[in-house]
């Protein structure tokens, strides 16, 4: 019977009895060393859950998934029953290499649906402070979405004097001291009251402390102490009874980098022990071989293990570790038995990331350079492994560290070529948080041109480029000259970046000519698809900018995946931000809102402002589409938070889409001078046929004129039919005889049929003309398929105008609208309706089989349908 805790004991129990009953979650308990949590926990009423459980170990806290490892060893063997990718994420986080943190993520979530199914899960994690940050995070990411699975999952939090463990979205269970009638139950009756006084004061009401503290203060005579030091000797003190030999095996165990009995006990017997000397430990309680498996009895044995060891000791056992493992473990324990410098162990910890870097895994990359540039004796050398290590953790993103390496290099580089490049790095964390810090990096290219010529060309590259994205034009140009009269390798890169900023910024005939030419040529110069991820970013972006849609899409797609893959999340907000661009301007809205969705999450997460500011405009793009004004609003009132210029004139522009969608063109014609006015024109252009159109609807056609011949000069250089069509759109308003250009539209749409929006606009134009003109069956034909394309679209202020439109020919025959559904449920049932279960779809929309079950029966019923064979059957679910 557990001492007090009624309270506590009661949340937690109705935590396991929503669990039973389908209704999972979790709780982060938290409490100091020995307030008794893990006794709460003991005393749990589990009746029949299947318990998973495992620990964080302090020695393994920087070992990417070594506490998921852990956790999940003993289901191993199911592994292969979860979808392969999940799979295989699992599998390389427990390897050598790096893995994609969210796919790690919903694997777990995914295992634990698996092993409920059997009967209800209760997954136990003590120690969850001294889990590693990847582990911490794909535990966490499950715990947020257990609503739908049988599954109760508690992680346990000692606080403080240890790690901090943030647990957003998770509740927390915070234990206390025992009151004064609790604390004083639990210690001997026969204590003398001087002595009860002295501990009832000391142990502050924490259980461990009030039973061991009697005994120890009289064998040892302890003197009162802070309550972290009591029980750390405590436990120490437990330890230091053992046998020398068993207690060189509890160092060994404690100091492990996996609890395998095999392992502890070769490198064990190197050192004089062997597994004889495991009986004293078993009977104290401090160490049991479980399944293979080492288990020590109290949380904080380990620690106390590693900390009470003599130094000497505890660096024999790292080698003899080190010794018995594969290069990159090896490379860890080699660092953790050295107090000294040492390059050799430093350089092999390089090495280790070198090869860790070329199968991905940024993060494990970050810990290498870090531990490597912290046993580096030559100073310079330290700080260039720590900007090696500011670069990784960008690349992983993990902004905070990042600037924390680049913060320690203060203190090592004096030479302008090592402080050109941390200047770069830093820039590059600046422009992820939405600032652009251009005009340092033209001053630090020019002090280091002539000793690192490749460096300078970079950095003016970045500085151009960030200032075109603040609307700096003249520091653009500034970038470029400073390339050219240095002689930069990629010279012409920068100036073919300048040249396009300049270009577009001209909306005046003759612009469109040097832009599209000029990002052509950068396009060229910045070499293939391959590559560090943030350069194939920039390639994809080129590709939206010359209005080829479907290639920037297929890019983006494989750069998502591979920035997954290799754990480069520095990179994947923007590569989620362009390829959900790309999507909705191909029409597929359902993946656009599932790509901004979870890109702005990502974003949000990762402190990425510019990502953020794209996926927003994306997001409130699709709500006008939609007609959710109210939303679309929303959402760029947020975007404008950013303020940076591209992104203020794509707020813009799905501001102007819906005030069309709500029949306020004279709103849109009112910001024509201020798109105009732009400082970064680029992104205005796709907006300038909404003003073409606002301008005739108001009556008001001598505005539309420059808007309509800005549009056409660019439709004609880039080349693509779906910008010709528009055009002639365009000019089809403007024109006393407009057919012809209509007809030349619909044709162009037709051919190229790559933005189906855009081409159900123009249909719809053309059949309102052919409609007011009395040409009913010829404007049928134009408004039907304007309508199919709108409602497949789920565009409904357009459906409806297409509708009405037809009502007016003559139409009696409509096709009802559909049922909305969520962006979720409008994801999960396009899937479904291609033949995947629930578990596949889950593997790709990050969400578990059960939830996946949850959004497709909320959408069967509002579909009307009661199978994936009727889904398949629904034409509309296309996109």
């Amino acid at each position: 019977m557990i001492c007090g805790r009624v309270e506590e004991s009661a949340v937690i129990t109705g935590l396991l009895r929503a669990a039973r009953s389908g209704r999972g979650g979790a709780l982060v308990i938290r409490g100091e060393a020995g307030i008794g949590k893990s006794a709460l926990l003991h005393h749990l009423d589990d009746d029949g859950m299947r318990l998973l459980r495992g620990s964080g170990v302090e020695a393994e806290a920087e070992l990417p998934y070594a506490g998921l490892h852990l956790l999940l060893r003993t289901a191993a063997h199911r592994f292969d029953e979860l979808p392969a990718e999940q799979a295989g994420a699992l599998r390389t986080a427990f390897g050598p290499g790096g893995a994609d943190r969210f796919l790690v993520g919903l694997a777990v979530l995914t295992l634990f649906g698996l092993l409920a199914a059997e009967r209800p899960l209760l997954c136990v994690v003590d120690d969850a402070h001294w889990l590693d940050a990847a582990s911490a995070e794909a535990l966490l990411f499950a715990a947020r979405r257990l609503d739908t699975e049988p599954v109760a999952l508690l992680l346990v939090v000692r606080e403080p004097h240890a790690p901090e463990f943030p647990a957003p979205g998770v509740p927390d269970l915070r234990l206390e001291g025992l009151d004064d009638a609790a604390a004083d139950a639990l210690l001997p009756a026969d204590l003398l009251e001087d002595v009860r006084t002295r501990i009832l004061a000391e142990a502050r009401g924490n259980p461990l402390a009030l039973l061991e503290l009697p005994a120890i203060r009289t064998a040892l005579g302890y003197e009162p102490a802070p309550l972290r030091t009591s029980v750390q000797r405590m436990l120490a003190a437990r330890i230091a009874e053992q046998p020398p030999r068993t207690r060189t095996l509890l160092l060994v165990a404690a100091l492990a980098d996996t609890g395998g009995a095999a392992l502890v006990l070769d490198a064990a017997e190197s050192l004089g022990a062997s597994v004889e000397d495991l009986a004293p430990a078993e009977r104290a309680g401090l160490l049991h071989l479980v399944g293979g498996t080492f288990v020590f009895g109290h949380p904080l044995l380990r620690s106390s293990a590693c900390c009470g060891a003599e130094v000497p000791r505890r660096l024999e056992a790292h080698r003899a570790l080190a010794e018995r493992l594969d290069r990159g473990r090896r490379a860890w324990h080699l660092a953790a038995a050295t107090v000294q410098p040492d390059e050799e162990i430093a350089a092999e910890l390089e090495e280790s990331a070198a090869e860790v870097r070329r199968r991905g895994g940024y993060a494990a990359v970050a810990a290498l350079y870090e531990r490597a540039a912290a046993l580096t004796p030559d100073r310079r050398q330290r700080g260039r492994r720590l900007i090696a290590a500011a670069k990784a953790a960008a690349d992983a993103g993990r902004p905070e560290r990042a600037a924390g390496f680049v913060a320690d290099t203060a203190g090592f580089l004096t030479d302008p070529v090592d402080l050109a490049e941390a200047a770069g790095v830093d820039a590059l964390l600046a422009q992820d948080r939405g600032a652009q810090p251009y005009r340092a990096l033209i001053e630090e290219a020019a002090d280091v041109a002539a000793r690192a010529p490749e460096l300078a060309g970079h950095l003016l590259f970045r500085a151009a480029k960030n200032a075109w994205e603040s609307g700096d034009l003249a520091a653009v140009v500034d970038a470029a000259r400073s390339a050219d009269a240095l002689g930069r390798t990629n010279s012409d890169l920068v100036a073919a970046l300048a040249r396009a900023a300049t270009g577009f910024q001209r909306l005046t005939s003759g612009g469109a000519t040097d832009g599209v030419a000029a990002v052509r040529e950068m396009r060229s110069a910045l070499g293939p698809s391959t590559g560090p991820p943030r350069k194939r970013v920039m390639i994809v972006w080129s590709h939206v900018w010359l209005g080829d849609f479907r290639t920037a899409h297929n890019l983006a797609a494989v750069l998502v995946d591979s920035c997954r893959a290799e754990g480069a999340l520095g990179a994947l907000p923007d590569a989620v931000a362009v390829l959900a661009l790309a999507q909705m301007q191909l029409g597929m809205h359902a993946e656009a809102w599932a790509s901004g969705t979870e890109g702005l999450r990502l974003a949000d997460e990762l402190g990425h402002a510019s990502a953020a500011g794209v996926l927003t405009v994306v997001l409130a793009h699709l709500a006008a589409v939609e007609g959710d004004d109210e939303r679309c609003r929303s959402l760029l009132s947020d975007a404008r938070g950013h303020g940076v210029p591209p992104v203020a004139l794509r707020a813009t522009r799905a501001l102007n889409l819906a005030d069309l969608a709500a029949g306020r063109p004279e709103a849109v014609v009112a910001r024509a001078d201020d798109i105009a006015a732009g400082l970064t024109r680029m992104d205005a252009r796709n907006g300038l046929p909404d003003l073409v159109e606002a301008a005739v609807r108001t009556g008001r056609p001598e505005r539309a004129q420059e808007p309509c011949d800005w549009y056409a000069d660019w439709a004609t250089h880039i080349g693509r039919s779906w910008a010709a069509a528009i055009a002639q759109r365009c000019r089809a308003l403007l024109s006393e005889d407009p057919e012809p250009h209509y007809a030349a539209a619909v044709r162009l749409h037709r051919d190229g049929d790559d933005v189906p929006f855009e081409r159900a606009r123009t249909e719809l134009l053309y059949g309102e003309w052919l409609r007011r003109r009395h040409r009913r069956v010829d404007a049928r034909v134009q408004l039907r398929s304007a309508l199919e394309i709108f409602e497949r679209l789920k565009a409904r202020p357009w459906a409806e105008r297409a509708r009405e439109e037809l009502r007016a020919t003559g139409e009696s025959r409509l096709p009802a609208s559909q049922p909305r559904l969520t962006p979720q449920e409008r994801q999960v049932v396009r899937l479904a309706a291609t033949g995947l279960t629930n578990r596949d779809i889950g593997a790709q929309l990050f969400l578990s089989p059960r939830t996946v079950g949850y959004h497709l029966s909320n959408a069967y019923a509002k579909l009307g349908v009661t199978s994936r064979l009727e889904l398949a059957r629904l034409t509309d679910l296309a996109s």
